[in-house]
């Protein structure tokens, strides 16, 4: 879709359910886009990156513009992205927190490859800065006031209504990091049954990427902590959607969603306006009260579409935001399990017959209780541990069946090796990391700061 076609006015809510439906994909054109944040952090103090200073994010942008094919994107005359002729892009989350949203690939090989060349490209310009770089679901260290806010005007509108709304908001804004994947569908039945089937076993991948169980340097009592903090973040923009599962699902009903989520902003003129808590069904009828009279373009369906924050997100494409982040292989691992369970039909048959029977009381209490207590949680008679094994072999299949090979000649299935190994011991890399705090680092985190960096 075109700048032009998304700066048009839209006259009706049809054309935000096209917009969705204009996702649509033949199979083989279906690609994958996987998208992972990290924490930065001084070496000498591990301390987090003001954005400002001889060692901060805003040297980091700078040195990976100069030095590789990234062009720098500006707010009020300051970096805040970069982006390159891929189609990928380097990002800030609100606490500094430094993402990779990759381009739209073929494969799992090619994205293992964008993943390491980003991670190379990052070391390069961190080290001599004395700057490293960790995945955690959940910073572990420092607290909500150590974070230090970049200075991108929607963030101070968002912080400013997440203290209305929640109490664990900000911290989900400046302390939390995750992986994500986003794949494609052909048809609403496609995106339909993709869409409930992820959604049901979202908490399966909690709990297999679980590494977030420390906060303020010590344990929180949590293995997924940063799951748990979407869980009081806002209930209008969160959750696990129960309308997916109904006959209605479909794309106008997704947005019949969406115009009933609270707005955050409105982009005009450069500038971000708040409109926070405000009515986008009001603003398609004209009636918006920070901008009366005026009706929305596609561009701020686009941007509205992404202020909602479900463990599955539909956009033009579906969003997998289960997982925590973590070390490289498992930056490959994510999009390797759901590529495997939703890009094979039988695959994601049998992952559906799985979940099929959960009631929504079971779906609910699965997603509340994942983040606590991982792979022991117990949903309609099985443990997600057991699930979860079900759903590696499952995936395996359904890559093996895609059969995209590197250059020597190497399936995709070698990607999901550190998933079989969580599944298969029952120790999620949470808990790995809770031993060694209780052991050989003896009460505290800062080891991680150096034998986890990246």
């Amino acid at each position: 879709m075109t700048t032009s076609a998304t700066n048009r006015q839209v006259e009706s809510s049809h054309e935000l359910v096209e917009y969705l439906e204009s996702g649509c994909r033949p199979e083989p054109d279906w690609k994958l886009g996987t998208e992972h944040e990290k924490f930065g952090y001084t070496l000498d103090d591990l301390r987090p990156l003001p954005y400002e200073g001889e060692r901060g994010i805003r040297a980091i942008l700078t040195g990976l513009a100069e030095r590789y094919d990234w062009r720098p994107v500006l707010e009020a005359g300051l970096p805040i992205a970069l982006l390159d002729d891929s189609g990928a892009s380097i990002t800030l989350e609100p606490g500094g927190q430094l993402e990779l949203s990759g381009a739209l690939l073929d494969n799992i090989h090619q994205t293992c490859t964008e993943v390491n060349t980003h991670l190379r490209q990052v070391r390069s310009v961190s080290e001599p800065l004395g700057i490293a770089f960790l995945g955690m679901g959940f910073q572990p260290k420092w607290g909500r006031a150590d974070m230090q806010w970049m200075p991108k005007a929607r963030y101070r509108i968002m912080r400013d209504y997440m203290q209305k709304v929640g109490t664990l908001g900000q911290d989900m804004m400046t302390r939390t990091c995750t992986v994500q994947v986003n794949l494609d569908f052909s048809s609403e039945s496609d995106m339909v049954h993709k869409f409930r089937t992820s959604l049901a076993l979202q908490p399966v991948a909690t709990a297999l990427f679980a590494n977030s169980p420390f906060s303020d340097g010590r344990p929180n009592g949590y293995l997924s902590y940063r799951s748990h903090v979407w869980e009081d973040t806002d209930p209008d923009r969160t959750g696990m959607l129960p309308f997916v599962l109904e006959d209605s699902m479909g794309f106008e009903r997704y947005t019949d969603y969406m115009l009933d989520v609270p707005m955050y902003f409105v982009y005009r003129d450069g500038k971000y306006i708040d409109t926070s808590g405000q009515s986008f069904r009001d603003f398609l009828a004209g009636r918006l009260p920070a901008l009366p009279g005026q009706r929305p373009t596609l561009k701020d369906w686009e941007d509205h579409l992404t202020t909602a924050f479900p463990e599955v997100r539909l956009k033009r494409y579906l969003e997998m935001r289960g997982a925590d982040g973590g070390p490289w292989g498992r930056l490959c691992a994510l999009p390797a399990l759901w590529v495997g369970l939703l890009y094979h039909r039988p695959s994601l048959d049998a992952a559906w017959d799985i979940a099929r029977d959960w009631s929504l009381e079971e779906r609910i209490r699965l997603r509340q209780e994942v983040p606590r207590l991982g792979l022991r949680t117990e949903v309609h008679g099985r443990t997600v541990g057991d699930i979860a094994k079900e759903l590696i072999e499952l995936a395996r299949v359904g890559l093996a069946e895609r059969d995209r090979l590197n250059a020597a000649g190497d399936n995709e299935t070698g990607f999901l090796s550190p998933l079989q190994e969580v599944a298969e011991t029952g120790i999620t890399p949470a808990e790995r990391k809770l031993a060694l705090f209780n052991g050989a680092w003896m009460g505290s985190v800062d080891p991680m700061f150096s034998e986890c960096a990246y």
